[in-house]
């Protein structure tokens, strides 16, 4: 239970800086949201994988107790599924802290929207930060991503493995499980 408080919390803070539109979440049943946040990853995953919701003020709402260690959410319009770690790793980047020296995993199966490929702030596309789609994908986080040697390009082509945000503090690695719809 501890370890869930702990993935709660840190959840909590991410939707608390993140100001991400909530308003089609509300709409969803929960039936719905379960759903549509445990698309991000494998079945096997996601059958036993805590759900959690967050509200307009920030608050989380677990909707789904987890078994296994990973939270599903949807942020925006991403859906993703986290392990601790990554949770954690997510965490710090969130409070401007330096991430924790742990291995993490994330999936994406869903793909994502966008994201700069060179600022881990950056909320919408401009001329100049290196705006990426990638379609379904796994991330791994931590100091051992870094030594995957995949492309650390500004540009790089989403469809094989490469390093989002290389030479910050949250570089990691992205890497696709298949073609971006």
């Amino acid at each position: 239970m501890r370890h869930l408080t702990n993935i709660l919390a840190v959840t909590l803070s991410i939707c608390a800086v993140s100001g991400v539109a909530k308003a089609q979440q509300k709409e969803l049943s929960d039936a719905q949201y379960i759903a549509q946040a445990t698309s991000a990853a494998p079945l096997a995953i996601a059958k036993e994988a805590a759900v959690v919701r967050m509200g307009n003020d920030g608050s989380m709402k677990t909707v789904r107790a987890g078994k296994n260690g990973f939270t599903c959410m949807i942020m925006g319009t991403d859906k993703m599924c986290n392990d601790a770690n990554s949770m954690e790793f997510i965490h710090a980047m969130m409070m401007h802290q330096p991430p924790p020296n742990k291995v993490g995993m994330s999936y994406m199966l869903a793909g994502d929207h966008g994201a700069s490929n060179t600022d881990p702030y950056a909320m919408s596309k401009t001329a100049d930060n290196h705006w990426v789609v990638t379609g379904p994908h796994i991330m791994i986080f931590g100091p051992p991503s870094k030594e995957l040697g995949y492309t650390e390009a500004k540009d790089p082509d989403t469809a094989k493995p490469y390093m989002m945000w290389a030479g910050t503090p949250y570089e990691h690695a992205m890497i696709p499980v298949a073609p971006a719809k």
